[in-house]
């Protein structure tokens, strides 16, 4: 927990504000049994008019003193709480930001949600309630006993035959809590995984008609989170009739020895009351023990899962803003050297001794099975994972040596499965750059073939996009994102089959469009005629290169991509089959 709670620090003064004014109002709790037996003793039983009204006036302004305390706590508890929490959770945020790929898939996405909500809320809430409650109650059970002593060591005595256990039950129950809510949290992050799949893939549930699988999958992981949170609660409630079954029969001591004290004279009344008054707030605060040890339990699970991601950082990227040793001009000529790479732990290799060369300006076209390695190449570029070994050049220099700011800033990405932010069309295409123009914005989606679409729209390029843009179609989502990496101007245009939606016309105005782009384009695509348009084309298979050159080239050399390239002839040939038996069998209908 000392990790997570030293976000606390800068708020260390409103935090001795809240525990001064904490212990004010418990220094008032704990005189008033003493005035209370002064009341009975000097002026009830003595028919002191003078002493009750001395005393009730006093015991009134300390009440006044007490309540004004609690309130102005309250409000220093909840600003260092809710700062607390903030900062805590900003500092997580940009700790998951900075994690590199290899890092961000040791954590379920579900898990970071969780860790970023409800273990943040537990830790920030036992924060609040240890400025309020959590130092209160030991306080009070620690004050009570020695303000008793005061009055009365005999009978006070009785008070402390369990407390020594109650405090070794209390610390066992605690450190079981602890393993407890750490399954509860874990429970808890398999039922936010389905959530997260089910309203992921909530057309394709309605589609396959699949809901009553799903709702039977989420029943199951919801019921072991249930019975998890119910064996945990149920051991943390023996704790209170135990603390109360210990604390009523060391009252009921005081009570029976205490009627014969008074019969002797050693005792008065008003000591008796005192002490009865100071046993009932000694079981009050074990009483909160209960809720607390809960409380407790809960934030020092969440803590340390916090902590696993406040700590993960042996492999964060590291960005440091500054200025581009050559301005931000690139040549963007590429080259992989015997580059081998694996996940991290899986032995299996993904690329092996991946050799080419790229030059400034040339557009590539990768080809290959799926599960061939071409999308982990691309991302090898960004230095969104790095290379197991080899090395891979830009411009002459590895891309390790290049600062990762300056990288990705020579690069526009466009991924497989595009992706768009809820937010206008204006807004989604100046995440290209933050600083472009209007005219700027417009050139690069008409480039991409989208800008007559946004023009059809009502609000043009103040159009909202919905979650993943949801009201767009596959094929205006990829122009979209294509559009968004010409606003960079990139050196480097990396595009992972990001035209397989879009038709063959709409393709071809597209490719004449980015003729004119000063840009090394590499093109994941399993399009024969997309590839023939490219200077040279890679053929991978199983991770290694099986050819590289033009496509004539490659038709001679390579009998697999001659296969690629005759299946898809074929396939082409026959559609036109079809589609003049179509056309003839309209005709003579008519």
């Amino acid at each position: 927990m000392k990790t997570v709670f030293s976000y606390a620090k800068p708020y260390k003064w409103p935090i001795v504000i809240a525990l001064v004014l904490m212990l004010i109002e418990l220094s008032v709790e704990l005189i008033q049994p003493l005035l209370i037996a002064k009341i009975i003793d000097d002026g009830i039983t003595a028919g002191n008019r003078e002493t009750i009204i001395l005393y009730g006036s006093i015991m009134m302004g300390l009440a006044i003193l007490a309540l004004i305390s609690g309130v102005t706590n309250s409000f220093f508890a909840a600003h260092a709480a809710q700062s607390f929490g903030y900062d805590l959770r900003q500092a997580l945020f940009k700790q998951i930001q900075a994690f590199s790929m290899a890092t961000f898939l040791r954590f379920p996405t579900s898990s970071l949600i969780t860790r970023l909500t409800s273990d943040v809320t537990m830790a920030q809430n036992i924060l609040f309630m240890g400025l309020r409650i959590l130092l209160r109650a030991p306080l009070v059970v620690i004050g009570s006993l020695v303000m008793a002593m005061l009055v009365n060591v005999k009978l006070a005595s009785f008070l402390l035959i369990g407390i020594p256990f109650l405090f070794v039950f209390l610390f066992v129950m605690a450190r079981k809590g602890v393993g407890y809510f750490s399954d509860v949290q874990r429970r808890l992050d398999r039922v936010n995984r389905v959530i997260q799949e089910n309203l992921q893939a909530v057309r394709l549930i309605k589609a396959y008609l699949r809901g009553v699988y799903e709702g039977s999958r989420f029943s199951k992981v919801a019921d072991l989170l249930r019975k998890d949170t119910v064996k945990a609660f149920r051991m943390m409630e023996l704790i209170m009739p135990i603390l109360l079954l210990i604390m009523n029969g060391s009252l009921m001591i005081v009570l029976w020895f205490g009627v014969g004290v008074v019969r002797t004279g050693d005792a008065q009344v008003g000591e008796i009351v005192a002490i009865v008054n100071y046993a009932f707030r000694i079981t009050g605060g074990f009483s909160m023990f209960s809720f607390l040890i809960v409380a407790f339990s809960r934030a020092q699970a969440s803590s340390v899962r916090m902590e696993e991601v406040l700590l993960a950082d042996d492999d964060s990227e590291i960005i440091v803003p500054g200025e581009s040793e050559n301005g931000n001009e690139k040549r963007g000529a590429l080259e992989f050297n015997h580059v081998t790479f694996h996940y991290p732990g899986h032995p299996e290799k993904v690329l092996s001794d991946v050799s080419f060369a790229i030059n400034p300006g040339e557009k590539i076209a990768v080809m290959g099975a799926t599960g061939s390695g071409k999308s982990t190449m691309l991302n090898l570029i960004p230095r969104i994972f790095t290379a197991t070994s080899g090395v891979i050049l830009l411009d002459g220099k590895s891309i390790e040596d290049w600062p990762l700011e300056e990288l990705r800033n020579a690069i526009g990405l466009v991924p497989q499965q595009s992706v768009l932010f809820t937010g206008t069309i204006r807004e989604n295409l100046a995440w290209g750059d933050p600083e472009a123009r209007a005219d700027e914005l417009e050139a690069a989606a008409e480039k991409a073939q989208i800008h007559a679409s946004i023009q059809r729209f009502p609000a043009t390029y103040e159009t909202r996009v919905g979650q993943k843009g949801v009201n767009l179609s596959g094929g205006q989502k990829q122009r979209l994102s294509i559009a968004r990496a010409l606003v960079r101007k990139p050196a480097i245009l990396l595009l992972d089959d990001s035209t397989s939606a879009l038709d063959v016309k709409t393709e071809n105005a597209l490719w004449e469009a980015l003729e004119g782009e000063r840009a090394t384009m590499i093109v994941i695509t399993q399009k024969i005629h997309t590839a023939q348009g490219a200077d040279r084309i890679l053929l991978l298979d199983e991770g290694e290169v099986a050819a590289y050159g033009t496509h004539e080239q490659l038709m001679d050399q390579s009998e697999l991509y001659r296969k690629i390239a005759e299946s898809q002839l074929d396939e082409e040939v026959a559609d036109d089959g079809e589609q003049r038996k179509e056309a003839l069998r309209l005709r003579t209908d008519h």
